[in-house]
């Protein structure tokens, strides 16, 4: 006598229920090498050119996207955003710019070691061309005396 143990079906492969969870942690991981590149790219300075800022307690300055930034490097070398300006050219670069329908806002970064005359050279360059409101830029980086 034998018995059959077996459940009715014979040469056919069972089925397994389909999955009905998710798998988060690829989507988690992506989301952290995101987050790191956002944190690391919004640290970096937004001008190229390597300025030694002076040191103050003062507030910082509000980024604006129509803003013009002018850096005055260790050489007294004059940049606009990145691009450097030939001696004796500011007011040329200046008037070239576009200044769309309102006055934009200048941001003047000078290292540290410039002449104080340099610096007001070039702020006096930029009232003559019109433009009213400038900010001067500093490291707030200095502690409570």
């Amino acid at each position: 006598m034998g018995m059959n143990l077996s459940s009715g079906r014979k040469g056919k492969r069972t089925r397994r229920a389909a999955m009905a969870e998710i798998n988060v942690t690829p989507l988690v991981d992506v989301m952290l090498v995101l987050l790191i590149i956002f944190m690391v790219t919004v640290t970096l300075p937004a001008v190229g050119v390597p300025v030694e800022l002076p040191e103050s307690r003062a507030a910082a300055v509000e980024e604006k996207p129509d803003q013009i930034t002018i850096s005055i490097d260790r050489a007294g070398v004059i940049y606009i955003e990145d691009e450097a300006v030939a001696a004796g050219g500011l007011p040329s670069a200046l008037e070239a710019l576009d200044r769309g329908g309102e006055q934009p806002l200048v941001v003047l970064r000078g290292d540290r070691s410039l002449d104080y005359g340099r610096v007001m050279a070039v702020m006096g360059e930029l009232g003559r061309a019109g433009f009213t409101s400038i900010s001067l830029v500093t490291d707030g980086s200095v502690s409570a005396p």
